[in-house]
């Protein structure tokens, strides 16, 4: 079950000592997820009333969604063009609602005029391959991050999912030289750790691993070492923690395993680069048995192609149980207030850091 919009509304808990409005005044961030309504039928681009009522009572400011596709598929650059058309419908379908973010300006407005904040982003560059140019391409389109692999290996180097953790290749180093001179942000998530790890150490500018969790807390591919989430931040960057399996290795995470990585990677990177990238939709899943079998179908589909990680399975949500609700990052941030964390550090976590990282990257 979820709370709907008027129970989150009522809600409301105490987030911080002294300053209870912070959340309604800040820039709240979720720097990997999708916009999705669970209340509408399939193929309709319009968000239903009761999805929009939710999403904003979730007092999110900015969502970064996916533009696929990930995988080495036959037309990666025509599923692109696919994909990035069904995203200019959907922010077409909803102009009053949904605000496209090309500038940090865009973010600040949509907060301002009761918008919700679109980023659009890609999580593979299988749709770029050898052809970089494409890379100006993706920006006019309204892409402004590219990730660089998804799990599997790709021309540029190694996902995290590879045996071989073999890297960058040639093509990955011009291709995070191409992203930087187009001043689009460059994503290192689902990268192998030699990935990661390299391409940190090759970036020239601010970097962001959006959706991850510590690897010295969780021996997982998925998450990250110490010393890369270092290396990000060295580099101005942020680590965004995710809500997903992969916080345990029994795919059952619980709000104190993710409050424990959160924690972790701040103390690891510092209060500046830390941030929230759920890679979950900004609004929960209502359990049923609909939603069991469209899971578990992704599930298969997933493990199919060979994309899925360790944990992935037909029966496993990719949710925090503990924070299935449309009130969660309110409930999360006055989980870390009761554990001593004051409102600028947590206006840093929630979206501030992802901010200030978005700005440096675009140069706006």
């Amino acid at each position: 079950m979820i709370l709907g919009a008027a129970a989150a509304a009522m809600a409301r808990p105490g987030l911080a000592k002294g300053d209870p409005a912070w959340y309604d005044r800040a820039i709240i961030i979720d720097a990997l997820g999708s916009v999705k309504d669970p209340y509408s039928p399939g193929g309709t681009r319009r968000l239903s009333d009761r999805a929009w009522l939710e999403t904003r009572a979730t007092g999110i400011t900015m969502i970064r969604d996916s533009v696929f596709p990930v995988g080495n598929i036959a037309d990666p650059w025509g599923e692109y063009l696919k994909k990035i058309a069904e995203h200019k419908d959907e922010l077409a379908a909803n102009p009053d609602r949904l605000r496209l973010v090309r500038t940090t300006a865009d973010i600040l407005s949509a907060k301002r005029d009761g918008r919700f904040a679109v980023l659009l982003g890609t999580q593979d560059s299988v749709m770029v391959g050898p052809e970089l140019d494409r890379l100006a391409q993706l920006k006019a389109d309204g892409v402004m991050t590219v990730q660089l692999t998804y799990n599997n290996r790709n021309l540029a180097g190694d996902g995290a999912l590879e045996p071989d953790n073999a890297g960058l290749s040639k093509l990955g180093r011009a291709t995070i030289e191409r992203i930087e001179a187009e001043k689009l942000l460059l994503d290192l998530s689902h990268g192998g750790a030699r990935t990661m790890a390299e391409g940190t150490a090759h970036a020239k500018r601010p970097l962001v691993i959006s959706h991850t969790a510590a690897r010295a807390l969780t021996d997982h591919p998925r998450n990250t070492s110490d010393e890369t989430i270092r290396a990000v931040a060295a580099k101005g960057g942020v680590v965004g923690v995710y809500f997903m399996p992969f916080l345990t290795l029994d795919s059952q995470p619980t709000g104190a395993d993710l409050i424990r990585h959160i924690e972790h990677v701040a103390k690891v990177a510092g209060e500046d680069h830390v941030g929230i990238g759920t890679d979950n939709g900004q609004l929960p899943p209502v359990i049923t048995e609909a939603t069991r079998k469209s899971n578990r179908e992704w599930a298969l589909e997933r493990m199919r192609r060979g994309i899925a990680a360790p944990g992935e399975g037909p029966d496993v949500f990719p949710i925090v149980a503990d924070y299935n609700s449309v009130d969660r990052f309110q409930r999360l941030a006055a989980a870390l207030a009761r554990r001593g964390w004051s409102v600028t550090r947590l206006e840093k976590l929630f979206g501030g850091n992802f901010l200030r990282v978005y700005r440096e990257a675009w140069g706006a």
